[in-house]
């Protein structure tokens, strides 16, 4: 791995929390321990990390309180307790408090990197944004949005970067409306008088691109926004 995933090791055993630190250690993970649930909240403060291990029967903060704690602060890190005990009430308290994970103690330890890489799998699938569309078809046309190319046939136009990126937010707001203020902060940075007089023009230009095609409209909706109106007869 390029850069080394940083784990929150959170056990009031110190023996055990130095061997199983060095275990992960030794399989590319970067970790921090800490020894109580307090000096763990506080390590979590300081530091930014991949995923926490937390033990759940510790002295001045629990497992339990300092997940919560964590979820305050951060919504989405994985979080796995290590517990000696797995009552089915203890499970579910975990869960509650944002678990993503459990093991039970005594564990081992080849299971305890599989449950890591699979949590962590998880979890970033979740939060990598899904690859946007590049190209669209918008009745007769077709729309290129790397190269900024609008299509008719035999007929071509090279758009602006601007009249590209709001192009792009019509066709992916198809039928529906987009939002104006969206549009503004997205491509303009901002949303003010000057700036949505310069979407106006934008607007017009466009409709001017796509007018070719009698089935597609861009539709002015007062006080939200504008819509892209392409007809099924234009999409036939």
């Amino acid at each position: 791995m390029d850069e080394m995933t940083k784990i929150l090791l959170v056990e009031d055993d110190q023996n055990f929390g130095d061997v199983l630190r060095s275990y992960l250690e030794m399989n590319d993970y970067d970790v921090t321990l800490a020894t109580d649930g307090a000096m763990g909240y506080d390590e979590f403060r300081k530091g930014e990390f991949d995923l926490c291990l937390l033990d759940v029967m510790m002295p001045k903060k629990d497992g339990f309180t300092l997940a919560a704690d964590i979820r305050e602060q951060n919504e989405t890190v994985p979080i796995i307790f290590l517990t000696a005990k797995a009552m089915k009430e203890d499970v579910l308290e975990g869960f509650k408090r944002g678990a993503d994970d459990y093991i039970k103690k005594p564990f081992d330890s080849a299971e305890l990197l599989y449950r890591i890489q699979a949590v962590l799998k998880r979890t970033q699938s979740k939060s990598q944004p899904k690859e946007e569309p590049k190209e669209f078809n918008i009745g007769q046309y077709h729309f290129n949005f790397p190269l900024r190319i609008l299509t008719r046939g035999e007929h071509k136009d090279k758009l602006s970067p601007k009249e590209a990126q709001l192009l792009k937010m019509f066709c992916m707001y198809m039928n529906d409306i987009l939002p104006r203020s969206e549009a503004l902060k997205k491509i303009w940075g901002e949303d003010n008088y000057f700036t949505a007089r310069s979407m106006d023009v934008f607007v017009t230009k466009l409709r001017r691109y796509l007018k070719g095609d009698e089935n597609i409209k861009i539709v002015n909706i007062h006080g939200n926004g504008f819509q892209l109106v392409v007809s099924e007869e234009a999409v036939a």
